[in-house]
């Protein structure tokens, strides 16, 4: 960093940014010259807990709360997870209605996430009527599970609700009036020339720097990397259906990887996720929807079970992957591990805000639509491999310890 350079602490809690991480920004007066990423301000210890307290079928309202947009999607993966380990196959017809709910849950997701946009960049009123929309899918999750957010339609071995012939018409009524629309709101965010001017050549990730950085879901595909586990590892009804990764050429052409992109890309996802639902709900299978019903013998088959279980969905923010491991005798999680999408999407933030300004910074780290309570988590293990859980007054004891050894040491580091 040159002399000229003086640097912006942005964060764990600021206005800007709706989530807990730290920004260190760099700057020579507008310009961003140099970036640090701090995570792990939030530690909930959701996997600690479905490994010493509850069993795989408690689990699955736990990672509902892993995020409180992706609640379809956590629960989805996990039990998919569990599925894989125990054997389980879930019917088809709750293939279908899982890959219903996911698709509802992906528009919900990229409407709240395109409102936000909007308010970042100071167009309040494209915000508003972004949620009001917003709002059609969420009263259609509300009638197929009877929740607006955690939604407790996912089970092991298939799902809780089944959907009815009034819930198929009003699905197809809901994929209707979001068909009708769309061109308001492809017209409202890709025509608009003060959102063309605030996101155009900005927050650019190159194609290379996505691959070589991981980037998932829509980051990465508005740089250009056509991957898409519904498409690259078909599950739930996506197999039968055959998705295409959605990438911004696909649109007008050219690829710039840059905050514009990563709009169109989510849009279009929109108009993507309508034609799935209405094919799904046309195709919808008759059949049962769960593997098995008794809820006593579930439990058992899954005490039963040994071997380890990967569950991979496409999250609307990208790939989100559990994995669980089961010990034959034991209700727990003999391990539960969960790689959530913004693990891989917050990494690129460095070259998307290097050489911007920092008043892009906000929409910049808003267009990966990053969710901190997914990515953090902490597994505590001494050098002998013994697993403890650190409690408040020790980890006060530690911040007083490195307070202290900063003062003796003269540093001015904070």
């Amino acid at each position: 960093m040159s002399e000229h350079a003086y640097s912006i602490p942005i964060g764990p809690l600021h206005p800007a940014i709706h989530e807990p991480i730290t920004l260190k920004i760099d700057v020579e007066g507008e310009r961003i010259v140099g970036v640090d990423v701090f995570c792990s301000q939030v530690h909930r210890g959701i996997e600690w807990i479905g490994m010493n307290r509850n069993n795989p079928i408690q689990s699955i309202y736990l990672a509902e709360r892993v995020c409180g947009i992706c609640n379809i999607c956590h629960p989805f993966c996990m039990v998919q997870a569990v599925e894989d380990a125990a054997g389980i196959s879930p019917p088809e017809r709750a293939d279908y209605i899982r890959t219903i709910m996911a698709e509802l849950e992906r528009i919900h997701s990229h409407l709240l996430w395109a409102g936000v946009a909007a308010h970042e960049i100071g167009f309040d009123t494209v915000f508003h009527y972004t949620w009001a929309l917003r709002e059609k899918v969420m009263d259609l999750i509300e009638y197929l599970s009877g929740n607006r957010v955690t939604k407790a339609i996912m089970m092991i071995g298939g799902v809780r609700r089944d959907i009815s012939e009034e819930g198929k018409r009003k699905i197809k009524e809901g994929m209707q009036y979001y068909m009708e629309k769309f061109a308001k709101i492809e017209d409202i965010y890709l025509n608009d020339p003060t959102i063309r001017m605030r996101t155009r050549d900005v927050g650019i990730l190159t194609r290379e720097d996505a691959l070589k950085l991981c980037a998932v879901g829509p980051v990465a595909r508005a740089s250009g990397v056509p991957k898409d586990v519904r498409q690259d590892f078909p599950y739930g009804a996506y197999a039968d259906y055959g998705v295409k990764a959605i990438t911004p050429d696909m649109y007008n052409g050219e690829t710039h990887g840059d905050v514009f992109d990563r709009i169109i890309v989510r849009l279009l996802e929109v108009k993507q996720s309508v034609e799935i639902i209405k094919w799904a709900v046309d195709n919808l299978p008759q059949g049962p929807i769960l593997a098995e019903k008794n809820l006593v013998r579930l439990k058992l088959l899954l005490k039963k079970a040994e071997g380890e279980g990967i569950g991979r969905v496409e999250a609307p923010r990208g790939e989100d992957i559990h994995y669980v491991r089961l010990e034959k005798g034991k209700e727990p999680y003999l391990s539960w591990k969960i790689r959530a999408p913004t693990y891989n999407n917050v990494l690129p933030w460095i070259p998307m805000l290097l050489g911007g300004q920092i008043a892009d910074v906000p929409i910049v780290a808003a267009s990966t639509d990053p969710c901190m309570s997914c990515l953090n988590r902490v597994t505590v293990v001494d050098e002998k491999g013994k697993k403890y859980e650190i409690t408040k007054e020790y980890m006060h004891k530690l911040s007083v310890r490195k307070t202290r050894r900063l003062m003796r040491n003269g540093s001015s580091r904070t």
